[in-house]
């Protein structure tokens, strides 16, 4: 699915690739997550964690009328505060996803899908 953003000059096509990669860059910036999860653990394996190019199994995207909705799913570190980490990834993909891409978030939703020590793959 591609986002759409229509512009004066004509509409712009963004994949969603593109989308996924940015918010999976900007989800393992933050202090405490050790990297994505897939949206599918059962199927995928239920500790792995994705490579760059593998981000979009671990973001989901959906299109509103004001902008996009985006669900990531993240591995965190031992010890560390979830919900401190997860203000922190969806600030980070709002303000990722809007100087990167033009796109408004309009809800960032963050999934924990596991915890690990931090410092161990």
């Amino acid at each position: 699915m591609a986002v759409k953003i229509k512009t004066k000059a004509g509409t712009i096509d963004i994949a969603s690739d593109v989308i996924a990669t940015v918010v999976g860059g900007a989800a393992t910036d933050n202090y405490g997550v050790v990297g994505m999860a897939s949206r599918n653990p059962l199927r995928d394996g239920v500790n792995s964690i994705l490579q760059r190019d593998k981000y979009n199994k671990g973001v989901v995207i959906r299109q509103t009328e004001g902008g996009i909705t985006v669900e990531v799913n993240i591995i965190v570190g031992y010890g560390t505060k979830i919900s401190e980490v997860s203000k922190s990834v969806q600030n980070k993909v709002k303000y990722n996803l809007e100087s990167m891409l033009g796109i408004t978030a309009d809800e960032v939703i963050v999934c924990v899908q596991g915890v690990r020590m931090l410092g161990n793959d």
